[in-house]
């Protein structure tokens, strides 16, 4: 993920964020929203980009409004100069998801589409599968604004709750858009999500641990930077190995320990997606999954009854493909020897690995 490009575009955007007052969206409206929130994904999270074209084609409007909204969350730390104007702008976000969901959405365009992402639900699906999206969403923005001052996960452990509330959560609402309601597939997206939270923070360390940027005032000149750097890998593993900090933002990858701490923390991530493909492979051959998903029963993780696992993989492969580009970040950092500073983007290659593993349904 590249890093935002400006304070300007998100705090003007939040300026003008006024409520809808005309009382419906139009579809030009509509239109320029989709084309907002591709943008976004197209230059800031090449991943999605990607992988929205292979979701079903009545989610593709939820999905790109979910993740675009999951980067303007992400941004926040960056683009405010302050905790006071941060809590206001997640102030601002859990009152127009409200708006959202009440059919009175506000005049920006992520809440626009998902506006017009939740209709076409509503129409298909009724309204509890939109409540079951609410949920899903509101614990997305809470799960950012705990997080948004930017301090450490005091555990591994603490990631991986961290990633099961956002990554894997965005692939939950994903699926409840379908509307698709699977112990077995919500198990998959659990794994899935999991290790795209925790390679998140691997992406994001040589970005976070750089000194932060000057901020451009209305006068031109360079105000300081909003944020200090920081760094987000668990405060128990930092300690097995040794990482300290200030030597991480003063030398960079020579830091000592800092990528024997980024392969324990790269291991996990693995493993939940080596857990994801041993458990594909067996729902697929008409097994059970091999153990129990550690959120059954859970809000919104009720089942009722058994359906077509194999159906429901297929309606689904889409959605699952967020392991590909995981699975393949993961192979580029092992060559590099897990030093995140060097790893290089994708390129063509990964493209052609997601549309691989869609032909073949493997992970």
């Amino acid at each position: 993920m590249r890093r935002p490009q400006a304070i300007g575009v998100s705090l003007r955007r939040f300026a003008h964020g006024r409520p809808n007052r005309r009382g419906y969206v139009t579809d030009a409206d509509v239109e320029s929203a989709r084309a907002y929130c591709l943008r976004q994904l197209q230059t800031s999270d090449y991943d999605a980009h990607l992988i929205r074209r292979f979701v079903p084609s009545p989610v593709r409007d939820t999905y790109a409004a979910l993740r675009a909204l999951n980067l303007e969350l992400v941004r926040l730390p960056e683009v405010v100069s302050n905790p006071v104007i941060g809590a206001l702008r997640m102030k601002f976000w859990h009152e127009s998801i409200d708006k959202t969901f009440a059919g009175m959405p506000p005049r920006e365009p992520i809440c626009i589409l998902l506006h017009q992402a939740l209709q076409g639900l509503e129409a298909r699906a009724g309204s509890p599968t939109k409540k079951s999206i609410k949920f899903w969403v509101s614990r997305l923005v809470k799960t950012r604004e705990k997080y948004m001052d930017g301090r450490p996960y005091p555990s591994l452990a603490a990631l991986e709750d961290y990633a099961e509330n956002t990554y894997s959560t965005m692939m939950y609402t994903t699926l409840a858009s379908m509307p698709l309601r699977s112990m077995h597939v919500d198990h998959l997206a659990s794994h899935i999500g999991k290790a795209c939270g925790i390679i998140a923070v691997l992406r994001g360390i040589p970005v976070l641990a750089a000194p932060g940027r000057p901020v451009k005032t209305p006068t031109g000149a360079d105000a300081p930077p909003t944020r200090e750097p920081s760094l987000l890998l668990p405060l128990d593993i930092m300690a097995e190995e040794g990482v300290k900090e200030e030597e991480v933002f003063r030398q960079g990858p020579n830091a000592p320990g800092l990528q024997d701490a980024v392969f324990k923390v790269a291991t996990r991530a693995n493993d939940h997606l080596i857990t994801a493909r041993e458990m594909l492979k067996r729902l697929k051959a008409g097994e059970d999954p091999g153990h129990e998903f550690e959120h059954e029963g859970e809000a919104e993780h009720i089942y009722l009854g058994e359906n077509d696992t194999n159906k429901e993989i297929r309606q689904s492969f889409g959605v699952l493909l967020e392991a590909v580009p995981a699975s393949h970040y993961l192979e580029n950092l092992e060559k590099v020897n897990f030093d995140p500073f060097a790893v290089k983007s994708g390129g063509w290659r990964l493209p052609w690995r997601i549309w691989q593993s869609l032909s073949s349904e493997r992970l």
